[in-house]
């Protein structure tokens, strides 16, 4: 009968650091310079307290619509109009 020998190959504590440290680590790091990368990069935003260097805009949600009047109804009730909390429109 033949003996056979098992061999097994023998891993060294830096290659394990490296594979359970190492790597993960720097695939954080990637992560974190990605989603960091846009808070570096984009301008300074404005603090209170400090002076407000930009010209006065007004916000509107339709620019379009900006000093367009629009008809108010009277408050007749139309009529066509059903419905309620139950929903049976």
């Amino acid at each position: 009968m033949k003996a056979y020998r098992l061999r097994f190959s023998l891993v060294s504590i830096v290659e394990t650091i490296l594979v359970f440290a190492l790597i993960p680590a720097a695939i954080y790091g990637v992560v974190a310079l990605v989603t960091l990368r846009s808070k570096f990069a984009g301008n300074p935003r404005y603090r209170p307290g400090q002076p407000w260097e930009y010209p006065p805009m007004w916000w509107s949600g339709n620019p379009e619509g900006v000093g367009a009047h629009r008809q108010v109804n009277s408050g007749e009730a139309s009529g066509t109009a059903v419905g309620g909390a139950r929903g049976s429109w």
